[in-house]
């Protein structure tokens, strides 16, 4: 049986399932068949976290009560976590419900399930794998890598067609093993394939047997399979000299989390042992788990939402670290120095887990919270700040639903842990404060860190990252269980990628022990930055366990003195946040200097600044005629030149975001852009109207037919909402698209302004496609200080030489183009 199904049966009926369950001895039979002890051994106002409670089985027992109809929550247990209080908690709750007119809580609709229709349908995907699918992207910041698990086992005699077999009869059971994720958005199941490769190396010399074994294992640990043809999980088979075997096994964390990797290993060793005894089916699958999941926490989910939106305000950021690139850098699969993981491990035996274990109950601390403030204070130590923000995972799996434990699937979540190092406090203390801030998080987890980081980049106009993560799984149990084990052999590399991220801590459950892990984008940190951080760790670690008076004590001298002077450089320094519209500026301008140039056209002639502004608000006005309202999207399809900055402004003026369709892109693909960008209204003009036809169903307005409108006023919209949308080919050679706020880009404008010193007199030459982010800062950032842009014609836009005539003639300042121009 898995730990998740021990966790579920300790917890489940006889316990928080039995008729008398928030009767005094129906509370305390429960409690002790979840700490594994008799009822009698328990002390009524003993704190049930020195006796062994733990974040899993508190979540599970709150799961099984609140499943009950009783509204107890995990913060109302952990305020007060003592049997007495909790059986007046659970007997007034129950008391109060009984007296009220009507249910407080409405019993939980079901979701019906058919299982075909699950099969052959495309489902949404969960918060945690929609995150994993955007970061994995190239161009997203500290992108380019797949989230995965990838694991060898070395043992003997592990044979090929047996294999082969169990695996397939394993991907037949778990439907998210071949999942198959598309560009909207959603997921399906495909298609059952042959995960299984064998290498036979038996012929090869030691030697060439290693090489061919590190190239491997190289090649897999920085995978970039394609999810969206289904490359979610597969398996190698290496057979080696004298019976010798590697089993690897590779699991994208879109098709399954930490938890489901030894839920599928436990299984293939079932099929494999016994092919003629297989596990009983499941009546669950994961589509109608997250179905029935999303109806059951829509309440609970609402009042999280309110509760982190009140701190927001108050919220730090990542800890800054000394990085080589700023965190926000944009990166894709093909930079390997900036993709490339490895693993940094410590082993504690199982008699130092035990020391560990007990010194912190002594000081009334779960492990993990002991472990995570050791974390939390070398972070600390490298860091230019002492308080911060950690990303935790976590196992959100509701174990009180039948076969959820038996399932494959990404059941993850976040909590943000605000973790304030600032007061010298000793050890304990400090540990006990953060205990209490992670507890108070997980009460409110219905809404995830994912969501609150989307709150805080919406605030901010820029993307916020928490890039640090640290995962405890202790009390889940051993991923690699002994049956495994003995089945395909012992576990000689473990490490996970994921995106936007450069430092994932673990604490796991191995060999009776507990395996401490770093697994660190090696190019992002600072050279020796993270052998010396997890030396200091392992360092930490060790005075907790042999030293008792390490918890009554400050913790110092986790850095050597040659390290602090060069310890913690940021790669950029705390700005402002920008508070306006891309478009305020010039449109403030236009009010106070008409007569600036603003725009030299193709045909060398001028547009001033209130020339354009008065022209851009008659778009404006046309848009509005036709429904364009306050954050709606507008296609622009028009060449290259001033029709088109004019065009922006327009839209922009109207509080539309505008997302560009050159004229130039073929037609399946224009219409493509279309459906995804669902646009309110479509701008043009006469000679390009035909390609926007048949495109799109949204009205097809004509630049032209702006020029009889009364100018509208200028919209202001919340710096937060898109000033526009642009749409790459992404992974998978369809459009994706992507939205920038305003903020965002009036951040990067003002930020390359101050940095190069520009002002009024400069020019930029508007080499880049309206499509490229580039056209924007050739366009925006000139309009903004007074500036002027020299419009570059679409018959002109890969002619350097006539760029080097419009320099020379128009007396350019400024050309901003990528290398391939």
């Amino acid at each position: 049986m898995s730990d998740e199904a021990v966790v579920q049966a300790r917890t489940a009926e006889g316990g928080v399932g039995s008729p008398d369950r928030h009767a005094p001895a129906g509370v305390r039979e429960a409690v002790a068949r979840a700490l594994e002890v008799a009822p009698e051994e328990l002390d009524d106002d003993r704190d049930l976290f020195e006796l062994g409670l733990d974040s899993l089985v508190l979540m599970s027992l709150v799961g099984g009560w609140r499943r009950q109809g009783i509204e107890v929550t995990f913060q109302d247990l952990t305020n007060s976590p003592t049997l007495r209080d909790w059986t007046t908690l659970l007997t007034q709750t129950r008391d109060g419900e009984a007296a009220a007119a009507a249910p407080r809580t409405p019993p939980t609709p079901s979701v019906p399930h058919t299982a075909t229709g699950a099969e052959a349908g495309s489902f949404p995907l969960a918060t945690m794998q929609h995150a994993y699918w955007i970061g994995r992207q190239d161009g997203q910041p500290l992108g380019g890598v797949a989230a995965h698990f990838y694991v060898e086992l070395d043992g003997h005699d592990v044979d090929p067609a047996r294999l082969d077999t169990a695996l397939r009869a394993l991907v037949l059971r778990h439907g998210m093993l071949r999942a198959v994720f598309d560009e909207d958005g959603g997921q399906r199941l495909g298609a059952a394939g042959a995960p299984l490769t064998v290498h036979d190396l038996r012929e090869l010399t030691p030697v060439e047997a290693e090489s061919e074994l590190s190239r491997l294992r190289e090649r897999n640990t920085h995978a970039h399979p394609d999810v969206s043809a289904g490359d979610v999980f597969r398996a190698g088979l290496c057979l080696l000299p004298e019976g010798g075997t590697r089993l690897q096994i590779d699991l994208d964390m879109m098709a399954g989390d930490a938890l489901s990797l030894r839920v599928l290993l436990a299984d293939l060793r079932r099929f494999y042992e016994c092919p003629d005894d297989p596990p009983r089916e499941l009546a669950l699958d994961y589509r109608r788990y997250l179905a029935e999941h999303a109806v059951r926490r829509r309440t609970e989910r609402e009042r999280a939402a309110a509760w982190w939106r009140e701190r927001l305000p108050e919220l730090p950021r990542a800890p800054r670290l000394p990085t080589t690139v700023d965190p926000l850098t944009p990166v894709g699969a093909d930079d390997a120095a900036l993709t490339h993981s490895r693993r940094l491990h410590h082993w504690l035996g199982p008699a130092d887990k035990a020391a560990l274990v007990g010194a912190a109950r002594r000081h009334g601390l779960t492990p993990a919270a002991a472990l995570a403030t050791a974390f939390a204070e070398v972070i600390a130590a490298w860091s230019d700040s002492r308080r911060f923000l950690l990303n935790l995972p976590l196992f959100d799996r509701e174990l009180s639903v039948p076969d959820a434990a038996q399932l494959v699937g990404d059941f993850s979540s976040s909590v943000l842990l605000d973790a304030d190092m600032s007061a010298p406090l000793p050890f304990s203390r400090q540990a006990r404060g953060l205990q209490e801030r992670l507890r108070e998080g997980i009460s409110h987890g219905a809404y995830g860190g994912v969501e609150v980081l989307r709150d805080l980049a919406r605030a901010e106009g820029t993307p916020v990252l928490a890039p640090v993560v640290y995962t405890s799984a202790i009390g889940l149990g051993e991923i690699f269980e002994q049956d495994v084990q003995k089945s395909f052999g012992r576990p000689s590399w473990i490490i996970s990628q994921g995106p936007q991220v450069y430092l994932d801590a673990q604490v796991t459950e191995l060999d009776g022990g507990l395996l401490l892990n770093w697994d660190v984008r090696d190019g992002v940190l600072e050279a020796e930055v993270p052998d010396a951080a997890f030396d200091a760790y392992r360092r930490l670690v060790t005075r907790l366990v042999t030293d008792p008076g390490a918890w009554d004590r400050p913790v110092d001298g986790l850095l050597a003195p040659d390290v602090l002077p060069r310890r913690a450089v940021a790669a950029l320094p705390a700005t402002p946040v920008p508070d306006r519209a891309l478009h305020t500026r010039f449109f403030r301008l236009a009010e106070t200097a008409p007569e600036r140039t603003a725009v030299v056209r193709t045909t060398s002639d001028t547009l001033t600044y209130g020339e354009l502004a008065h022209r851009a608000r008659q778009i404006a006005a046309l848009l509005g005629d036709h429904g364009v309202r306050e954050g709606d999207t507008v296609a622009v399809t028009l060449p290259k030149g001033a029709d088109q900055i004019t065009a922006v402004l327009g839209v922009l003026a109207a509080g539309a975001a505008y997302a560009p369709v050159g004229v130039e892109q073929p037609a399946v693909r224009r219409r493509r852009i279309h459906s995804v960008a669902r646009a309110a209204a479509v701008l043009t003009d006469r000679d390009h109207a035909h390609l926007c036809a048949t495109a799109s169903e949204a009205p097809v307005l004509l630049l032209e037919d702006a020029s009889g409108s009364r100018p509208a006023p200028v919209v202001r919209p919340d710096p937060a909402l898109p000033a526009y949308v642009l749409f790459t080919s992404g992974s998978t050679g369809l459009p994706k698209g992507v939205e920038v706020s305003h903020r965002a880009v009036v951040n990067t404008v003002e930020a390359m302004a101050e940095q190069l010193g520009l002002g009024p007199e400069d020019r930029t030459l508007a080499i880049s496609a309206l499509d490229f982010d580039l056209a924007t800062w050739d366009i925006f950032t000139p309009l903004s200080l007074g500036g002027q842009v020299v419009a570059v014609g679409q018959e002109h836009r890969r002619d350097a030489h006539h760029w080097a005539r419009l320099v020379r003639t128009h007396a350019v300042t400024l050309v901003q183009c990528v290398p391939a121009l």
